[in-house]
């Protein structure tokens, strides 16, 4: 995209809230989001230049909408800034494609068959949300109807249409949410065509995706991000690599094949399962997956005398704590990769960091999501007291 060139009209970005389209050119915002990570992090090392998308438009592969009621017709779209209001959308800018087309088309499903949309302030209705998540590599596509109860009217007839007008789907669920709550998805989910899950290609990898599992919502900047994430490292093949806050796996394993060892570690059960089965389906051997808190594990390691080549570290927004900088401290890594989705408390991080014996080196910010406020920073630090290691 040229300097010149605007983003184009988005007819929903002053009620919508969901980004941030305006007049500024896509080279404009990602100057100022540099501008915004430089105001944190600038003061502990060089920031580089925002490493930006190659067409920013429609790179959402995970899609939500809610449905509604207006003039007693179904509609599907997000809820106006602030309010519970829908908004209809029938084409977003940053959602993929064909995932806007299904929702058109399933909207027009529900008003065809009569189907009665859920009203959160009666408790009544049964179409409460439509997901949608696409395979970029792989293109295979599951679409999620979330409903308030197990019943689905017309469901056969309802999937066969669907299927008619958009064959590319690959696998179709009815999740049931039958509580008074804002979270999108319930705990019981039930294919009703296809194997109820799709599968992703990520840094060479396979990546099974089920409705609530997490996956990088922009896949190719995501591969950006790990690629730069993996050369921050340093790696020479015999190092042992912690990834706490390690979720799924993702970013270990795509370091697994140029170290030693990597131990992955994650408070959340689930996501500790999902991590072990894909380490299983792309034969990784050397990746260990442990479900607990990190500062603990890596203060118990360092209470038995184990240590560690590099720490990678994907905290969420509200970043470390100092415990957490401290336990890594404890188990001396020569090396800290920080991916960090807040500036501003990594900042705070980088402050305790430079305190517990590191310096920053570098910064890099990926912009994961064009056209709204949140940018992500790839940070190397180093050791600055090498002391003698203690012997794993």
């Amino acid at each position: 995209m040229s300097a010149e060139e605007k983003v184009r009209e988005c007819p929903y970005v002053k009620k919508c809230g969901a980004c941030h389209i305006g007049s500024m050119s896509y080279e404009e915002e990602l100057a100022d989001k540099k501008r915004q990570v430089e105001q944190y992090v600038k003061k502990f090392c060089p920031v580089r230049d925002v490493a930006g998308m190659y067409y920013p438009y429609h790179y959402r592969n995970k899609v939500h909408a809610v449905f509604g009621r207006i003039k007693n017709v179904a509609v599907a779209g997000a809820y106006e800034e602030g309010t519970h209001n829908i908004v209809p959308i029938k084409d977003c800018l940053i959602e993929d494609a064909q995932a806007s087309a299904i929702i058109r088309t399933v909207t027009e499903l529900i008003n065809s068959f009569k189907i009665w949309v859920y009203d959160e302030d009666t408790g009544r209705g049964i179409m409460r949300h439509i997901l949608i998540r696409k395979g970029m590599s792989t293109k295979q596509i599951m679409v999620v109807l979330v409903t308030a109860g197990a019943e689905f009217p017309h469901k056969n007839n309802f999937i066969a249409s669907l299927l008619e007008r958009h064959p590319e789907i690959t696998t179709i669920v009815q999740n049931i949410n039958d509580r008074q709550t804002t979270m999108v998805l319930g705990e019981r989910s039930k294919p009703l065509y296809g194997p109820g899950y799709i599968e992703d290609v990520l840094c060479g990898l396979r990546f099974r995706i089920s409705p609530s599992s997490f996956y990088q919502v922009n896949a190719a900047q995501a591969q950006a991000l790990y690629k730069k994430a993996v050369q921050a490292a340093a790696l020479t093949g015999g190092e042992t690599v912690i990834d706490a806050y390690c979720g799924v796996g993702t970013i270990g394993m795509t370091m697994a094949s140029k170290v030693k060892r990597v131990i992955g570690i994650e408070l959340n059960d689930d996501a500790v399962r999902d991590a072990k089965a894909n380490a299983k389906r792309n034969g990784i051997n050397n990746i260990n997956f442990v479900a607990a808190d990190a500062a603990e594990y890596m203060t118990q390691m360092s209470e038995n005398g184990q240590s560690a080549d590099v720490v990678l570290l994907d905290p969420p927004r509200s970043g470390c704590t100092e415990e957490f900088v401290n336990a890594v401290a404890g188990i001396a890594p020569d090396r800290v990769v920080y991916i960090s989705c807040n500036p501003e408390t990594l900042g705070r991080d980088l402050e305790w960091f430079r305190a517990a014996g590191y310096r920053a080196v570098e910064a890099q910010p990926v912009d994961m999501f064009a056209f709204t406020e949140h940018i992500e920073i790839g940070c190397a630090l180093k050791r600055i007291n090498k002391l003698k290691r203690r012997q794993q």
